[in-house]
């Protein structure tokens, strides 16, 4: 309705325009919006607000002249109105959104496909986490945001692809492959301490004992520094097979993995470093190779190779992000938790140096998750010790619900999550209420079945007897599905899907309360199995944007 609504105004503007009604030189921009109260219409402008300087006229005068010009032969002005300074507020025609229903119906599953990115090729990383342990439910959410992302650009025209960036070099494998030798040795008898920094979780001992039962003591002799970085890979090779495991469990696939030892190994560090030297970007100091990063906006220069010759995890990083730049993407997204704010910066900094604009690059900040059990702090993990697996979350309330859940705030806002809310089958969990709602429907859609109702099909003239409050204001929810698709996808804020589906799921629920739609008139029966048709199409459509199921029978 506000592309119809643009059109009109657009024409209206032309037409008072020419006639002087309206004197300014070039048609300024028009912005449609909904009101912030109800009562004021469904849709609003304020052209005429924006106008009147150039125009050296009042607003309201502007406003009236706009509204005077406008032809609507169609019928979808049932009211307009100027208001306070210079406001246009719209209110349709029941026919209007009666002809819209049907339209929607004719999109099919294709509705709410806006073409923003009109093909430009997206890499969207996440979740990325370390392979030195199974992922928490922190990763879960950053999993959730990641995936649902990726699949909203998807539905706005964007070519995506998924990817995970597996750090398996450095300092944290080593420290990896410490502690599990400090585990299989125990085994082995031979009294070894545990690393003080070393990871204490019982997946290490489990890895461990794996080893030694295939094994045996074949390395227990072995030099030190060969057994740490071979049992570092070992278990970091079985994390990340685990880590695999779990978010397939969870519904999450990634089009690649990238490895920063094979991205080290094939020279890409080199290849960075030497472009950033090129471009007078690098300097030596202090027996260190430093980036001149505070020439970008960094806070201060960074160290890309330590005097000691070791390369620093911001090295790689460079080298990492040059790689997706020269794959030909015409924007990267990075999904971090929200203790890497202070790292943007230096990244940006970063894609700047090496030519490219920083524009391209956006990063999307998760917070952590406060996991709670009818209000009480959950607090230790089964197998870590430490930390809450995402596993053990997807056991207990299942795929659908946690990924819910993690969507149902901006992800850097901090994430209170219940679990006994969320096994909860009531009105108070959110995605009962939501999946209840297309479950519903498809109950309803059984009924007229039993009494041998043919569902219709979908035109204007089938829809003419949605008049009643609440079925105007269901049509009025689904046609704002497609902004709220384009606003998610432009804005990389995928909670919209997850609020705009609590709200539709809402208004049925109100309706249904209200109406029924299976009665003793044909033509009303035909109407409303219309109109819930499209709810259930478009509740499927929003449920599965955030990679939730939409059951049929509950």
């Amino acid at each position: 309705m506000k592309a119809e609504l643009q059109e009109l105004l657009r024409a209206a503007l032309a037409r008072a325009k020419d006639s002087g009604a309206f004197p300014v030189e070039e048609l300024p921009e028009i912005r449609i919006e909904e009101p912030r109260e109800t009562g004021y219409g469904d849709l609003a402008t304020n052209i005429a607000l924006v106008t009147a300087k150039a125009a050296r006229r009042s607003p309201r005068e502007l406003a009236e002249a706009l509204v005077a010009a406008i032809d609507d032969p169609d019928g979808i002005i049932e009211k307009v109105e100027v208001a306070g300074p210079g406001f246009i507020n719209f209110t349709f025609s029941n026919a209007a959104w009666q002809r819209r229903l049907a339209a929607i119906l004719a999109e099919g599953e294709n509705y709410g496909s806006p073409d923003l990115g009109k093909g430009r090729r997206v890499q969207v990383e996440f979740v990325s986490a370390n392979p030195t342990g199974p992922l928490h439910i922190g990763h879960g959410r950053g999993a959730a945001v990641g995936d649902a992302l990726a699949r909203v650009l998807e539905a706005a025209g964007y070519d995506v692809k998924r990817e995970y960036y597996v750090n398996d070099a450095g300092v944290q494998i080593n420290t990896l492959g410490r502690s599990v030798r400090a585990r299989y040795l125990q085994l082995a008898g031979v009294d070894t301490p545990f690393p003080d920094d070393g990871y204490p979780g019982d997946y290490v001992t489990e890895s461990a004992r794996g080893i030694f039962e295939r094994d045996g003591r074949k390395w227990v002799d072995v030099d030190v520094d060969e057994a740490v970085v071979a049992l570092g890979r070992i278990v970091a090779d079985e994390q990340l097979a685990g880590i695999r495991t779990d978010l397939h469990a969870f519904g999450v696939s990634f089009d690649g993995f990238s490895s920063e030892r094979a991205l080290c190994e094939a020279g890409a560090v080199e290849h960075a470093l030497e472009r950033l030297r090129e471009r007078g970007c690098v300097y030596d100091a202090d027996g260190a190779v430093w980036f001149r990063s505070s020439d970008f906006g960094d806070d201060k220069d960074r160290p890309l190779i330590k005097s000691d010759g070791q390369l620093t995890y911001f090295a790689a990083d460079i080298a990492y992000h040059l790689k997706k730049l020269e794959a030909g993407f015409d924007t990267i997204i990075d999904v971090w938790g929200a203790d890497h704010h202070g790292y943007v910066p230096r990244v940006r900094s970063s894609i700047q140096a090496l030519g490219h604009d920083p524009a391209r690059f956006a990063v999307l900040l998760v917070q952590m998750v406060n996991l709670t059990r009818d209000g009480e702090p959950v607090r230790m993990g089964k197998r870590t010790g430490t930390f809450i697996t995402l596993k053990e979350v997807v056991d207990e309330v299942g795929a659908d619900l946690a990924r819910f859940f993690f969507l149902m705030r901006k992800s850097d806002a901090h994430l209170d999550f219940d679990l006994e809310l969320a096994r909860r089958q009531s009105a108070e969990n959110p995605v009962f209420y939501v999946q209840y709602a297309y479950t519903r429907i498809a109950g309803i859609f059984r009924q007229a079945t039993e009494k041998g109702i043919v569902e219709p099909s979908a035109d204007a003239a089938a829809v003419t007897a949605l008049q009643t409050e609440e079925e105007i204001s269901l049509i009025r929810m689904l046609d704002s599905f497609p902004d709220v698709v384009e606003a998610a996808a432009d804005t990389l804020e995928p909670h919209r899907i997850v609020f705009y589906v609590q709200k539709l799921a809402g208004e049925f629920h109100r309706f249904y309360a209200r109406h029924r739609c299976v009665t003793e008139d044909a033509e009303l029966t035909a109407a409303r199995l219309l109109l819930v048709r499209a709810v259930q199409m478009v509740i499927g459509r929003g449920l599965g944007l955030v990679g939730v199921n939409a059951p049929e029978r509950m």
